[in-house]
């Protein structure tokens, strides 16, 4: 019976033992991610990840007045490889193409249809900088019809197409509004300013 409890112990001694030994493994495990986060040697896109959102407004004004605003939103992180997003947004618009017949006096007629993409394309990278800046590398891609009042003198019924494409950086901070570009459209005189507006999300 002595003999018994004595093995009994021995084993319930040694089970004790490494459990200390795991536990004493696993805090210098975690001492030794704590150092090599502090000097840098892990990666920041898992140390450190921080939520980004960016603003982009794309107006158009007559003049000082706003006739148009279309707000589109994107979403990243601060480090690779998600500091990075796309916007893909828009329609195919049928269009008509015109045919010549000698029935009648060379009237034009309906012929095959052909689409036109039209929409938003927006890319942006994100790059940490010091002091709570971000510079923000943005391409915008923007194409819509003309109203029928400012076609330009297209004929009746066909549709006018106008596009805007600008690439560019910013540096902002946590809040700030920038005016990423400024453009006149030379059909209606309308000025289009792009207004990047970023958010740190803590």
């Amino acid at each position: 019976m002595t003999k018994t409890l004595q093995i009994i112990s021995l084993v319930f001694a040694f089970a004790l033992s490494t459990t200390a030994l795991v536990s004493a493994q696993d805090k210098e495990k975690d001492k030794d991610k704590e150092k090599a986060e502090a000097q840098g040697k892990v990666p920041p896109s898992l140390a450190n990840v921080t939520p980004l959102k960016v603003q982009v407004v794309i107006g158009r004004y007559q003049g000082e007045k706003k006739v148009a605003s279309m707000p589109y939103t994107l979403t990243m992180n601060n480090h690779p490889p998600n500091n990075h997003a796309k916007l893909r947004m828009g329609a195919k618009i049928p269009i008509v193409m015109l045919m010549m017949t000698n029935v009648p006096k060379d009237a034009p007629q309906g012929g095959p249809i052909q689409y036109q993409d039209v929409g938003t394309d927006i890319d942006c990278f994100a790059t940490e900088l010091d002091n709570g800046r971000y510079s923000l590398a943005i391409t915008v891609d923007d194409s819509s019809v003309y109203p029928d009042e400012q076609s330009g003198g297209a004929a009746k019924g066909s549709p006018s197409f106008r596009s805007f494409r600008a690439t560019n950086a910013l540096v902002l901070r946590n809040g700030e509004t920038g005016q990423f570009t400024a453009a006149t459209d030379k059909v209606t005189g309308e000025t289009v300013r792009v207004d990047v507006t970023l958010t740190v999300m803590k």
